[in-house]
Formats: structure tokens, sequence, C-alpha cells
């Protein structure tokens, strides 16, 4: 396979800190990376909180491609833009997910949920507190990068990095795959619609 030049890397970067950037609605969006579902709405508040794993996956696939471009670019203009774009997402977006969770997932799954579930459930909620720690360790080079150039990641940089993506890729596969099925089976199809109005809400929509 020839290798890709520096003309088509930083276009790649680019596409896809676009792809990211781009609200995930509409005929356009389910062809992006990582969306494969059909745009949602509150009224569906576990297909919302899925698509905002999908969001999450992007995000964290936009950061593995922008870690490899510094390595090969330095931190040029596409860079920092990347860098800008996954600061944005793990700054406003992610904590509002979590808080989702917080507040209409996790209590009613410690109430109401087999045992199992419910250890799995204080876990998640540990994951929580370990993510924002992460994030705030790993947000510290991507500000850097954002705001100037500077030299590559360190290798301090990069385990922080990875510790960050890593925590997250687990914490999904275990809402998804245990988690929210639990939940959903316990919820009334009224305490759903009450779920998304107030996810709606807590965003101004």
């Amino acid at each position: 396979m020839a290798p890709t030049s520096p003309s088509t890397a930083r276009a790649s970067l680019c596409a896809w800190a676009e792809a990211v950037s781009a609200t995930p609605s509409g005929p356009t969006a389910r062809h992006l990376p990582g969306f494969s579902a059909p745009a949602v709405g509150f009224e569906q508040p576990f297909a919302m909180l899925e698509a905002c794993h999908e969001r999450v996956q992007r995000t964290l696939a936009l950061l593995a491609r922008l870690r490899a471009h510094v390595r090969q670019h330095g931190a040029d203009t596409d860079a920092r833009q990347a860098a800008r774009d996954v600061l944005r997402y793990f700054d406003i977006a992610a904590p509002l997910h979590h808080e989702d969770e917080e507040l209409h997932v996790f209590p009613l799954l410690r109430a109401q949920a087999s045992p199992d579930v419910q250890t799995l459930v204080q876990r998640l909620q540990q994951d929580h507190l370990a993510m924002t720690a992460d994030w705030a360790a790993a947000r510290v080079p991507l500000l850097a990068l954002a705001e100037s150039a500077v030299a590559p990641f360190t290798p301090g940089d990069e385990a922080a990095l990875d510790r960050f993506a890593q925590r997250y890729a687990d914490h999904i596969a275990a809402e998804e795959g245990t988690a929210y099925p639990a939940a959903q089976a316990l919820l009334a199809p009224a305490t759903l619609g009450a779920m998304g109005q107030e996810m709606a809400a807590r965003r101004g929509a």
C-alpha cells in the first residue's frame, strides 16, 4: 500500500473533525463514521443516550487520529482545530450525558434492579468520577495544542489520553450491554416521556 501523502493526511483529519462537529441528524448524519442510527429525539430517551455514545465514539476516534497526525505533522492548523473540537465535546456535551444517567438511569437501577446490576451501577458511578479526573489530565495537552503550536505530546500526555479513551470505551460497553436494557425494562412509557422532557429541558430544547 502506498504511503499517505501529507496533504491527504491533513485532509483526512479535517474531514473527520468536520464530521464530529456536525449535528447528528438528517440523512447526511446517518452516513457519518460511527453514527449508524437514524436521527432521534428526546421522546426516545434511551435512543438519545445511545446516540450520545456514538458521538463519544466519533470524538474518541478523532482524538486518535489527531494524536497520529501530531506525531507525523506536528501542531499545525488542522491539529489545533481538531483539538478544539475534542475539547468542546468533552467539556460541554459529555457532562450533560453523565447527568442524564445519574438522574434517570442509575437511581432506578440502584432501587429496583438485580444485585448484579446494582453492583455494576456502583462501578459505573465510580467511572464517572474517574472519567472526570481522567479528562482533567487529558485536556491539559489538548488545550495547549488548541491555543498555540506546541511540541508533540509527551509520554505522560499520551498515557493520560490513553487512560481517558480506554475507560470511556469500557464504560459505554457496560452501559449499553447491561445497564440500559435493565433500566428500559423497569420504566413505564409515561416515565420514559417525562425522562425525555427533563433531558431536553436541561439542554434548553
